[in-house]
């Protein structure tokens, strides 16, 4: 360095100097600060210290291959609800009709909030805690009620791994243990269990069999231990993939996330071979137009794109922040949004087809069993023979033949013609028998299987397909726990994975008792939807309103080699906000509208009833939702009026050789939502006014200085690798 420079000047002399942090970027030759570490808040050169900071920045783990990291995400965002909540949403919402506005949604709300999460996250290099805390201490909540929604959501989901994992157990027998319905002896006599004759093998081997489940929500019945044991191996498969991190994690994702498709590719190119598949899958194309100037089909569209790409969870920001700081973040959240909707209508055209050739299968039977009714009423004279006509062979009816003839009796019976109970038996009318979730994954879909040539192999593809569909979300849904725990609190990584999966299958024993699936639906339901609507909504203002737009996008330019899209502006400071306030305002209404209740299996009627939840489970269902909310105006509150201090007002920047690190715990009140930084440091404005001066170690500067380099709440973020020559 030239010896006439202001810093050798200051080196050699107790005088203070006035120079801006960017002036001080500004020198071109290199020099070795491995001992001259120019620190604002005055802190005396740790070489411990130093080592610990590069470490910390250095260390943090990375994806081994951008597969890998590609993989994670799809196989995050890739998950149960588009096998089983997508294919339902499609059935009851007017069939190819509602691809249209679940395109659109996509596109505007979806696809511009995933790219800015993965954005905040790569840049920062934080988990969500981290993230938020940087961008707007004061909005700081985000972080804190992403983590709690993300653990209620693990609570529940991973005892659908659980029942996935029962079921893969047990479908390796012949038959099928569900394709029957079991023999009950009463002395000398054998007669069907009449709780299975009046469903049916599958209801009753999923009610009774699996979840032994109690007539209401207020029936504890104590434990299922199948189902505990169940929920414990699920649990261990999880912890033992974040335990190792990412690097482990990463490939369990090429196989968690590649097999799905396989088995869906099979199921798909066998389901087509099947008898009436054609039937399922032209009923899921033919467009229902009226449904799509239907306002709920818009808003279950959106709540589906919603979740369908993990917003919110904090997920996608724990993945993201694993990667390089020049990774091309828009290309990874155009491709994972549009290979998530290919995997929704794959799912949609499995679901269709196999419930096609069920739907043939039930029509078939219900054709026969009214046949058999009317030949009844032929043998008694209720019927005259001449109603038949002559071309009906009842050896080989076919459903056209009935139909005919079901016209025909109707006609002339007209007066008498319900005392009969015939039934129409239209195949349109099986296909719009709507099933979603477990109904479909543990009922409708076990109960085609059983029909399949086969149908161990089958059923074995199936679970083990739900269960790595399952386990990638998990991972996704637990690092958005322990990514931005870790980061903050800087606590063990072993240890509190380990503590945290026992505390949540402490907890999650709630969901194994006889009543635990009324659990599921209500954790479901409410413990998620509006706390993320909200949470999502503040992500936005945050970053474009707060943070500004124009900045954003300009570090973003720095950061990618490229400008984004103008779409991105528009769409991050007006569309999706405007969209997402109305989502949120429709989900208030509908909560309002609707009142909150579950499906009942009573075991005395063999039948699903529609219950209201008791006044407890409206405290515990209404806790849940302002739990998951609480930190939002909670750290506001404490930040805003200064009740717990943010590390605000602390600002170091420290100079080492080969590279610059900078560490910005919080700013001052009008500068809290600084720039995210610049990936060229000589680009990067000063968050300081220009020509503040330095005082040196041993004064009192304007600003108030911290004793910690980090802050309370801030981290040091390691900037890309820049020659020396640059510094």
């Amino acid at each position: 360095m030239p010896k006439n420079s202001k810093v050798t000047q200051r080196e050699h002399s107790s005088e203070h100097v006035t120079e801006s942090v960017a002036d001080l970027l500004a020198h071109q030759e290199p020099v070795d600060y491995k001992r001259s570490v120019l620190n604002v808040t005055g802190e005396t050169w740790d070489k411990q210290k130093e080592g610990d900071d590069d470490l910390d920045a250095e260390n943090r783990p990375a994806w081994n291959s951008k597969l890998q990291y590609i993989l994670a995400q799809i196989g995050y965002s890739v998950g149960l609800g588009n096998v089983w909540r997508f294919p339902y949403l499609c059935q009851k919402n007017g069939g190819g009709a509602y691809l249209v506005p679940y395109l659109v949604l996509l596109v505007i709300i979806g696809l511009p909030l995933f790219f800015l999460e993965l954005a905040v996250g790569q840049r920062i290099r934080r988990g969500s805690i981290g993230v938020w805390n940087y961008i707007c201490p004061r909005l700081g909540g985000i972080g804190y009620a992403s983590c709690l929604v993300c653990f209620f959501v693990g609570l529940y989901y991973n005892v659908i791994i659980g029942w996935s994992i029962f079921y893969f157990f047990k479908s390796f027998q012949y038959p099928l243990p569900w394709s029957e319905c079991p023999i009950v002896r009463n002395g000398s006599v054998a007669v069907v269990e009449t709780e299975c004759e009046r469903s049916s093998a599958t209801t009753y081997f999923w009610y009774r069999e699996t979840l032994d489940i109690s007539n209401s929500i207020s029936e504890s019945g104590g434990l299922n231990w199948k189902m505990t044991l169940c929920l414990l191996v699920a649990w261990s498969l999880v912890g033992l993939a974040m335990i190792k991190g990412i690097q482990s994690s990463g490939k369990v994702m090429y196989f968690s996330s590649l097999f799905p498709y396989v088995v869906l590719v099979c199921f798909l190119v066998r389901g087509l071979l099947l008898r009436g598949a054609v039937d399922g899958i032209m009923h899921m194309f033919t467009p229902k137009l009226d449904k799509m100037l239907d306002p709920q089909v818009w808003r279950e569209a959106a709540t589906q794109v919603f979740f369908a790409l993990g917003l919110g969870f904090g997920g996608v920001i724990a993945f993201s922040s694993y990667n390089k700081q020049d990774n091309n973040c828009h290309f990874d959240a155009t491709l994972v949004s549009f290979i998530n909707f290919f995997t929704s209508v794959l799912a949609t055209l499995v679901v269709f087809a196999v419930l096609g050739f069920k739907a043939n299968i039930m029509n078939e039977k219900c054709v026969v069993e009214n046949a058999e009714k009317i030949l009844g009423y032929l043998n008694t004279n209720v019927l005259s023979h001449d109603l038949i006509p002559p071309h009906v062979n009842f050896s080989h009816l076919t459903a056209k033949d009935y139909n005919e003839m079901y016209r025909v009796i109707m006609t002339v019976k007209e007066g008498h013609f319900k005392e009969l109970g015939l039934d129409a038996c239209l195949l349109e009318d099986e296909l719009n028998k709507s099933v979603q979730g477990t109904g479909l994954a543990f009922i409708a879909f076990t109960e085609a299987m059983t029909h399949f040539p086969a149908s161990p192999f089958w059923s074995v593809m199936f679970f083990l397909m739900l269960i790595n569909l399952g386990l990638g979300s998990m991972i996704g849904t637990m690092s958005g726990i322990t990514t931005p725990i870790i980061d903050t609190f800087k606590v063990r990584k072993e240890v509190f994975t380990v503590g945290c999966c026992i505390f949540a299958f402490v907890v999650g024993l709630i969901f194994v008792q006889r009543s635990g699936n009324y659990f599921v639906t209500m954790f479901d339901d409410y413990s998620a939807t509006l706390p993320l609507t909200v949470v999502v909504i503040l992500e936005n203002i945050a970053v474009a309103w707060i943070y500004g737009t124009k900045k954003f996008m300009q570090e973003l330019t720095e950061m990618l080699g490229f400008r984004p899209y103008q779409f991105y502006y528009y769409t991050w400071k007006y569309v999706s906000p405007i969209c997402m306030a109305v989502l949120m305002t429709a989900s208030i209404i509908q909560l309002g509208v609707s009142p909150p209740g579950y499906s009942a299996w009573i075991r005395e009627e063999a039948a699903e009833k529609f219950l209201l939840y008791p006044t407890w489970a409206m405290a515990i269902l209404i806790s849940l939702i302002i739990l998951a909310s609480l930190p939002l105006p909670l750290v506001f509150i404490l930040r805003q009026f200064h009740l717990v201090s943010d590390g605000s007002n602390a600002l170091s920047v420290t100079y080492k050789k080969g590279r610059m690190m900078k560490d910005i715990s919080n700013l001052e009140d009008n500068d809290e939502t600084r720039f995210i930084l610049s990936k060229v440091p000589s680009e990067t404005p000063s968050p300081m006014p220009t020509h503040r001066s330095y005082l040196g170690p041993g004064s009192n500067s304007p600003m108030e200085m911290s004793s910690a380099p980090n802050g309370r709440y801030g981290s040091g973020y390691l900037l890309a690798s820049t020659p020396e020559s640059e510094l």
